[in-house]
């Protein structure tokens, strides 16, 4: 009783702690970072879009898993002439019209046809419902691939290459471009805090030094599976450490009891 009493105890004892996802690679440049990441469509008006979908979501994921949280804390809001706004990404409307239900489990939220991989899903978006793209001029999120170290988020990381000096500084130039562009120093305290967060957190580590690694300043938190899975461990075992403690009170009352009683009957039995 006492040793289960003990391993009750220990679990509701043990540290929960919240995990953050937190991006620590180390810095490279890959042929990808030096071109535009574009790739040639046929659009939905009969000329060619030249944009690739997938480095636009990698893009799009940066920005949102390592920007968008302090820029909200901020209570910012990115201009439209910012590449980073969400009207600038020609894809943004069919990526919010993806439902994923499960891993092979994808639905295309124009006409709710299904699909058993998200790929299949992208190229049903480019024939189908091409006319839906916000195909403006400068609207390709990819661009910004080579500022936004995208190749660290992408499902098919290129391997680690060695350092291009030039590539760092065309990336480097890029990215301060940038964060000019959508947090002017100038615009407020806000947004002066912002452009230095940008500086810091994307542009630094544009440098074959490998002194400073992207995302440096942490990005979106997550809520940890291990987090999930001790709190409903120590749900589960909560009725039973307080049916533990109740039965071993009980139990402990009992022997109080009975032990009185012997000593009373003991006591009226001894001769005078």
């Amino acid at each position: 009783m006492g040793y289960c009493i003990f391993i009750c105890l220990l679990l509701l004892c043990f540290p929960i702690s919240l995990f953050t996802t937190q991006a620590s690679p180390s810095p490279h440049f890959s042929s990808q970072d030096l071109a535009d990441g574009t790739h040639t469509r046929n659009g939905g008006h009969g000329h060619e879009i030249h944009c690739s979908r997938e480095r636009s979501r990698a893009a799009w994921k940066v920005v949102d898993e390592y920007l968008m949280p302090f820029v909200e804390k901020e209570n910012y809001q990115i201009s439209r002439k910012c590449k980073l706004h969400p009207d600038n990404d020609m894809f943004r409307d069919q990526e919010l019209h993806k439902i994923h239900h499960d891993v092979n489990d994808w639905k295309c939220g124009y006409c709710k046809k299904s699909f058993y991989a998200e790929k299949h899903l992208d190229k049903h978006f480019d024939n189908r419902h091409n006319n839906l793209l916000n195909n403006t001029k400068g609207n390709c999120l990819a661009d910004l691939c080579g500022a936004l170290h995208c190749d660290l988020v992408m499902d098919t990381q290129s391997r680690k290459t060695k350092c291009n000096p030039a590539a760092a500084v065309k990336n480097r130039h890029l990215c301060e471009k940038v964060a000019g562009k959508c947090f002017p120093a100038s615009g407020g305290p806000s947004a002066s805090r912002l452009h230095e967060f940008f500086l810091r957190q994307f542009c630094d580590a544009h440098s074959c030094s490998g002194g400073v690694k992207p995302f440096s300043r942490g990005g979106k938190r997550h809520t940890s599976i291990f987090y999930i899975a001790i709190s409903v461990l120590i749900l589960m075992l909560l009725p039973l450490f307080y049916g533990f403690v109740y039965m071993y009170q009980r139990g402990l009352k009992r022997s109080t009891q009975n032990l009185r009683r012997v000593s009373q009957t003991g006591r009226k039995k001894k001769p005078s």
